[in-house]
């Protein structure tokens, strides 16, 4: 099992950057695939981002190919998520969520491990 909190978020202006930290505790963090998603109220949880367990792959939604970094350092046992040119469309709460294959890693579901989340606001 794996705790995973996050942390990072905040108000920024349309065109600025915020980097998201999630750090996890628990069992061997690189036996984890992770991921990043956001939550906007009366939406479905969507995907973000996701990186294989040595960080040799990434795979980004279409959103925000280009302006979001996902990375992570095993030995800090932390993924985080560098957001640049941030539009008021990322505007949500985001989450980390671990697992451990990588079947449908876009898939909320098939992630059994979630941090409490942390809002991003950005303004116009």
């Amino acid at each position: 099992q794996v705790q995973l909190v996050e942390s990072g978020g905040g108000l920024v202006q349309a065109g600025g950057s915020l980097r998201l930290s999630c750090a996890a505790s628990g069992r061997t963090f690189n036996d984890y695939i992770m991921g990043w998603f956001r939550q906007v109220p009366g939406k479905e949880r969507e995907f973000v981002a996701g990186i294989w367990w040595s960080g040799g792959n990434t795979y980004y939604a279409d959103s925000v190919k280009g302006r979001f970094t996902i990375s992570r350092d095993n030995t800090k046992k932390a993924v985080y998520l560098q957001m640049n040119s941030l539009k008021p469309e990322d505007t949500a709460v985001y989450y980390c969520a671990a697992k451990q294959n990588i079947i449908r890693i876009t898939t909320p579901g098939q992630y059994p491990y979630w941090g409490q989340g942390t809002q991003v606001t950005v303004s116009s």
